[in-house]
Parts: C-alpha cells; structure tokens; sequence
C-alpha cells in the first residue's frame, strides 16, 4: 500500500511539472486572477444565454455606455468564440472606444474564420490601414456588399417584394462611399503611383453610379477636377454637393399640403446628407478657391457653431475674409472685412499655440496675412483680447509643469 501511495504521488508531481510555461511564468496574483476570470465565465454561462447577452449590449449600445457594453459583449464571446456576429459587434465597440490595437485584433480573427462573408471588417481594416493594402481591403469590402446584394435581389425576384432588403441592409449609398474611400486613397496616399488619376477618377465614376446623390463622392470629383484644372467642370459637381446640405441651398417646397411626418422624414434625409465636419472643412476650401465666397462663409460659420476651437476654421474664415478686401462688389465695407479678418486670423493664431497644432505652414500663411492687415492693428486686438500668444504658451507649459509636480508629490 505505502508502494502504490508513493507511487501515486510521484505521478501527481509529473503532471504538475508538465504545466504550461506560461502558466509557470505566472505570479500567484496573476493565476489567482486567472482562475477568477475562469470562474466568472462559467457562472455568466450558466446565468445567462448568448441571446441574453446580445441583447444587454445592444441597450448598453443604444444608450453609449460602450464601456458597460464591451463588458457583456465580451462575455458573449468567451461562451462562443468564433460567433461572427459576436465578433463583429466587438470589434465595432472596441472602435467607439478608440481600441484601435484591440478591434484590428477583432476583424483580423473574423476574417480569418470568415474570409468571404461579412462585409464590415473589410471596412474598418481599409480604414485603420494605408496606401495598397487599405485599397485591397476596402476592394474586397466591396466585392462582398455587391454580392450580397446581388443575392438579395435574386431572392427579392423570386420571392416577391417581401423579399426586399430592410432598413438595416445594405445599400447602394454604402458601396458609393466604399467606392469614395478608394478614390480619396489615390488622390492623397497614392497620389505618386503610375496610373494613380486613372484608378482615382474610376472609383468616382463607379462611386457616382451607385450614389449620384452622394455629397462626398461629388466632393471628391469637384476636387479631382479641380486638381486637372476643369474648374467650371468641377465646380457644377462642387454646387451639386452642397446643395444637398447647405441650409441656404435647400429648395424650398410647399409645406400647407404636407403631413407634418412627411416634413420629418425630409428633415431627417437632410441630416443624414451632412458630410463629416473635415470633409466640410475640406468643402470650405474648395469653395474659397472656387470664389463662392458666400457659400464658403455659410459652411464655415456652421463649423464654428458645431465646435469653435478647430483652428483651421478660424485660419480659413479669416483668408476668406482677406480675399474679399479687393473686390469691387462688396456688401461689406472694407473696414467690417478687414476688421472680421484680423479676429479670425488672430484666434486662429492664438488657438495654434494653445492646442499645440504643428502645421507649419498654415501658421506661416497666417503670420504673413496678419503681416499684410498691419501689424499694429492685430497686436491691438491681441491686447484687447487678453495674454500675448508667448504669455498663452508660458502659463500653458507652467500649469502643465505643476500639475506633473502635484502627482510626483
């Protein structure tokens, strides 16, 4: 008997010798919280299902609490691992959460399991990746929502209108902007390329075709012409886009036979027109060059509404107002124009320093216009308007330089 006890605990001492090396490498803190981690699965598992899960992340969702829903997502994932739903939901949360490293991890593993399905993946690597290797995924991307599509309308053909693809499928809008994305790639990353404005104004074409309506890729062929010099081409594909959005530009319609829903639901389609705040900024630009001085104004005053510490708004507001001082059909005095261009040049000069921007040149141009407008005059307006950009800089480092003593303390 004392033999086979011996032997017994011999046998129980080699298994434990064959543990894992990662597992020996680990601190009793470490395992401890390991076995608690493990713990915690199976009692989440034996409360509650996968659907249950699902559902508490949906509302955690819906409600942006997105930390709260990577949590129950997660525990979703950790009963079904290889769920692509689960996974997809994951890697968009990680994304709301700024992730970056963590829902790249999450598409990677999705794609792996899933190579020719799911579209959405494709979409977020084309957008954390540059140059060639974006363009491959945003081009298989696309390949899966054409098909998709394709397969949806065969079933739609067959089956009758119940068939159709609801709200939350995917739309021709959805492979215009894929298309926008491609575009926008060889025009800025792979501008260099041989053939470079070929595969650029291709994926317009194709963007335009399956969205004619879409403000960006109308953007995109105003700048893409601007950038051949067909500037009047250029700028009827400019108007078209802003039109689609610009408050001012919005046609009017009779309202005394409308429903009041009706009136909802074109508000609503407005909204969801309006590019993202740089593409606009990018729409001022192009206005300004295009000498829709009016327009430009509009759409950068919005900015301003929406957030009034980007400083490449000031800068542009203040240059579109230092353009207008020799033209001859003013609605201004020069004096408002001159006097607008000092203020918004000079915010922009003094929020420069304060957000710590590192465009050089556009502070270059900034300089030289405050320069042109008299020097005098903008460092009255800085005296006016508080501390001196250098007395802005030294209290900005002096607040940082105690705060980091605080926490030494």
């Amino acid at each position: 008997m004392g033999g086979q006890a011996k032997a017994k605990k011999q046998k129980k001492t080699k298994r434990n010798d064959t543990k894992p090396h990662e597992e020996n490498r680990m601190t009793p803190q470490e395992r401890m919280k390991a076995k608690m981690q493990e713990k915690a699965k199976k009692k989440t598992a034996e409360k509650y299902t996968v659907d249950q899960l699902l559902e508490k992340t949906e509302e955690r969702i819906d409600n942006f609490d997105f930390d709260m829903a990577r949590l129950f997502c997660q525990r979703a994932l950790d009963i079904e691992p290889t769920n692509l739903s689960i996974l997809d939901m994951m890697g968009n949360i990680c994304a709301e959460l700024g992730d970056v490293e963590k829902a790249k991890q999450v598409f990677l593993k999705a794609l792996e399991l899933s190579p020719e399905e799911g579209h959405s993946k494709y979409m977020y690597l084309g957008q954390i990746n540059t140059g060639t290797e974006a363009v491959q995924y945003f081009s298989k991307g696309i390949e899966l929502m054409l098909n998709t599509m394709d397969k949806l309308s065969n079933e739609a053909s067959v089956c009758g209108a119940a068939a159709f693809p609801s709200d939350g499928d995917i739309t021709k809008k959805d492979v215009s902007v894929a298309f926008c994305s491609i575009a926008e790639i060889f025009f800025t990353d792979l501008c260099m390329e041989e053939g470079a404005a070929d595969r650029c104004k291709e994926a317009l074409d194709k963007a335009l075709h399956y969205d004619e309506h879409n403000p960006e890729a109308l953007q995109l062929m105003a700048s893409y012409l601007f950038s051949i010099e067909k500037t009047e081409e250029g700028q009827v594909y400019l108007k078209k886009s802003v039109s689609s959005w610009l408050p001012s530009l919005q046609k009017e319609e009779e309202c005394e036979e409308r429903a009041e829903h009706d009136m909802e639901e074109d508000e609503d389609q407005t909204k969801s027109n309006i590019p993202p705040y740089e593409s606009r900024i990018t729409t001022g630009k192009l206005l300004i060059e295009a000498d829709e001085y009016e327009m430009a104004t509009e759409v950068l005053e919005n900015l301003l509404e929406e957030d009034d510490e980007v400083v490449q708004v000031w800068y542009l507001l203040g240059w579109l107002f230092y353009l207008q001082l020799d033209k001859q059909d003013l609605t201004n005095s020069s004096t408002n124009l001159k006097k607008s261009a000092l203020t918004h040049l000079t915010k922009a000069r003094k929020l420069y320093v304060k957000l710590r921007c590192e465009d050089a040149p556009m502070l270059e141009h900034t300089e030289h216009l405050l320069a042109e407008l008299g020097g005098e005059a903008h460092e009255a307006e800085d005296d006016e308007a508080g501390p001196s950009l250098e007395d802005i800089d030294d209290d900005f480092i002096q607040s940082s330089d105690e705060e980091e003593d605080a926490m030494d303390q």
